[in-house]
């Protein structure tokens, strides 16, 4: 498929799909006008990209993680490096220190609008 289809098919923009395969996080074979021709598990390969993003991840790791996942199209092709699940570990807990963060927040929140509508229940004298 063509770069155009992945970004309607992903709702990832083209320039982006280009900027992952620079990367090296998504291949795409040339027609013989120049075009690049993406094969069907493209789709899902970006979906995970797009994930990995999401998590908090950059490019680099993300090109070190994906020949280690099992894709649409069979299972890994690489081993993850001890070092590779070290950091890994060190993102999910630093995901996990943000979740916290925001639960704090939250329940702050929750404190200042229970505050506040207690406020505007009492009558004015």
């Amino acid at each position: 498929m063509r770069i155009g289809q992945l970004a309607e098919r992903t709702g990832v923009s083209e320039r982006s799909l280009r900027y992952y395969e620079k990367q090296g996080l998504l291949a795409a074979d040339r027609t013989p006008g120049g075009h690049r021709d993406f094969p069907d598990r493209a789709v899902d390969r970006v979906i995970l990209i797009q994930e990995l993003f999401a998590a908090g991840l950059h490019s680099k790791k993300i090109a070190e993680l994906l020949p280690c996942m099992r894709d649409t199209d069979g299972g890994p092709s690489e081993v993850a490096t001890p070092r590779l699940v070290a950091d890994l570990s060190g993102e999910r807990d630093r995901i996990d220190r943000m979740i916290n963060d925001l639960i704090r927040s939250r329940t702050v929140l929750d404190e200042v609008i229970e505050a506040a509508s207690a406020g505007l229940r009492r009558p004015h004298v």
